[in-house]
């Protein structure tokens, strides 16, 4: 064969290779999908995945603990001298409290609880704000007219 014949062949052989790419091109997709799925995927250590917590109500200060100590004790409920720590003996006392003052006897701070003893706000346990009511002259009324 000649160097012509032969690079008629190859020529066709490459157009034909070059016609089944562009007509077969989804089947090109899948064949580097399915390649690059081997590959093993980097693991993230768990140090990196940090979850963020949920910020709640922040636990009470020991100050806080002992002046709901003192308002109990004050009412009779709690016995013995505040401490600042949320012990069983604060539990107890305030579990006699809310039940002497028909609240649900949790034993737990809760609002109602509060503003019982006299140490919660005007608005704890009351629900959201509502909207601002206003008392200006609307915007089309004008007394110049």
């Amino acid at each position: 064969m000649s160097k012509r014949t032969l690079l008629y062949i190859f020529g066709a052989a490459l157009l034909m290779g070059a016609a089944s790419l562009v007509s077969g091109a989804g089947k090109l997709g899948t064949a580097q999908t399915s390649s690059t799925t081997t590959k093993k995927k980097k693991s993230v250590s768990s140090k990196s995945k940090k979850k963020s917590k949920v910020k709640g109500q922040a636990a009470p200060t020991p100050d806080r603990i002992k002046d709901i100590q003192s308002a109990l004790h004050k009412d009779g409920s709690y016995e013995g001298e505040p401490t600042g720590k949320w012990d069983a003996a604060t539990m107890d006392a305030m579990r006699k409290y809310q039940d002497k003052n028909g609240i649900s006897p949790t034993g737990k701070i809760d609002a109602a609880s509060l503003n019982k003893l006299g140490l919660g706000s005007d608005t704890a346990g009351k629900g959201a704000p509502g909207p601002a009511t206003s008392s200006s002259v609307s915007p089309t009324h004008s007394p110049n007219k």
